[in-house]
């Protein structure tokens, strides 16, 4: 009997790094939907644990690994520990990742190199030692997830951008590379999504100020996306060994625009955007969690524009508080 589209995963044992919440928890309950077991990973325990029983509580196969993924023995005890629940490794998704929001007089080097170990060195590693298990079992699958950010750079993110643009050309090269040994390499570059992320993002230089347009921008129903749809899409996108999807329409013109003519969109998109983005002030402050810098911003109209947002972060495991 030919198999549908929707149990191709069946019976197949996935890893997502980043799990625990937001769209890495939603990416792993959509691959459990479709019959696979899954190691979640993620770096706080108690965000793990609540991620866990609330996947198990709709009857999916999860095994839990609390582990920092930038540290160097990660890559391993996370394929030994798909293999000690699991048995195999047929899907590898790297999704951790972190969000520094602020102008680039209120950065460091040490926030680019963070943002690297995160999220270019870590899915190396982490390639590099799960291959041998996904050549092993055939037909093996990776997804990267990157952004638009990693083909257009927004200002104000510039250790985010600059790591994205890394993942995606590793993630292409990876294709490349594995192409001839039956691993499929899919790599993301969604738009906006309403994950709850801006709660979790880390804001320098005026942080009430940079929470204020980041948090209004990523939660507009019209710009960003709906998280569980956009996590459905890329399972799809990897059950069908794409090798690329971008999501949201907006991000989608915006990338065939700036691949046709990227002076114009530097003009027309970035440049009136990052003139109007505040500038660091006489002291700032770093790397301020989200639902911190958000006690500084006493605005109904924010709020009001966050509100499907702040419930995503509540129904995605995201603390608001």
């Amino acid at each position: 009997m030919t198999r549908s589209s929707h149990d191709r995963l069946a019976g197949r044992a996935a890893l997502v790094t980043g799990s625990s919440r937001g769209l890495g928890l939603l990416i792993a309950r959509e691959l459990a939907r479709r019959g696979c077991s899954v190691l979640l990973c993620a770096r706080d325990e108690e965000e793990l644990a609540v991620a866990g029983t609330m996947l198990r509580d709709q009857g999916a196969d999860v095994a839990l690994l609390a582990c920092d993924v930038t540290d160097k023995h990660a890559p391993q005890r996370l394929v030994t520990a798909a293999h000690d629940a699991f048995g195999r490794l047929d899907v590898l998704v790297n999704n951790a990742g972190t969000v520094q929001v602020g102008p680039l007089s209120a950065m460091t080097e040490a926030d680019f190199r963070d943002a690297m170990e995160t999220m270019y060195f870590a899915p190396l590693r982490l390639v590099m030692a799960a291959v041998p298990a996904l050549r092993e079992r055939g037909g093996g699958r990776i997804v990267n997830i990157s952004s638009v950010g990693g083909r257009i750079a927004a200002p104000h993110l510039l250790p985010y951008v600059g790591a994205k643009f890394a993942a995606a050309g590793l993630s292409e090269g990876l294709r490349a590379e594995l192409a001839a040994e039956d691993i499929s390499v899919t790599t993301v570059l969604p738009g906006l999504m309403r994950t709850g992320s801006h709660t979790a993002a880390r804001f320098s230089g005026r942080p009430a100020k940079e929470y204020a347009w980041f948090a209004a921008v990523a939660g507009l129903p019209v710009l960003s996306m709906d998280a569980e749809r956009a996590a459905r899409a890329i399972v799809r996108a990897a059950e069908h060994r794409r090798p690329e999807l971008v999501l949201t329409p907006l991000a989608k013109a915006a990338v065939r625009l700036h691949g046709v003519a990227p002076a114009t969109t530097t003009r027309l998109l970035l440049t009136p955007v990052a003139r109007l983005l505040p500038a660091a002030g006489e002291a700032p402050r770093r790397n301020v969690p989200g639902r911190v810098a958000a006690r500084g911003v006493h605005s109904a109209a924010l709020h009001r524009l966050t509100r499907l947002n702040d419930r995503a972060a509540r129904r995605f495991n995201q603390q608001l508080t």
